[in-house]
């Protein structure tokens, strides 16, 4: 098992972070042939997920997200504790903090367009983000 941590700054909800790069060279440093590379985000307003990383879908996912918790409406959790970032912990459930991609052959298997991506999601204006990469599997 080959295990990285790094460290990511945003700048704000809607933000969308490739996190492709580190996630690939991590898989090379490892040295895993065949395994599986799970990343994950430290948080309950950040997300993990793959995307074509091109601007019209990732506007597209930004503006789905917006439709499934809506800025303008109550939730519970403001109510509770006063920050307004109820809606970005509810995107944050519903996407998820993790995701694991198979490595065949020393590389991720994702698709020609598939990226891994990081979603920020908080309300907050500035956030660092602490994702973690493990990869585990079989050496050659």
């Amino acid at each position: 098992m080959h295990r990285r941590t790094i460290q990511v700054n945003t700048h704000g909800e809607g933000e969308i972070v490739n996190l492709t790069p580190p996630v690939a060279e991590t898989v090379s440093e490892s040295g895993v042939r065949e395994g599986l590379a799970n990343i994950f985000v430290s948080g309950s307003t950040a997300a993990v997920t793959t995307i074509e990383y091109e601007p019209g879908v990732l506007s597209d996912l930004c503006r789905a997200l917006s439709v499934i918790a809506p800025e303008g409406i109550p939730y519970a959790h403001d109510a509770a504790w006063g920050d307004g970032n109820g809606r970005s912990h509810v995107r944050a459930a519903i996407v998820g903090p993790s995701l694991t991609v198979p490595i065949i052959g020393g590389k991720l298997a994702c698709g020609t367009w598939q990226q891994i991506v990081l979603l920020e999601l908080d309300v907050r204006s500035q956030r660092q983000r602490t994702v973690h990469i493990t990869v585990m599997g079989e050496e050659h």
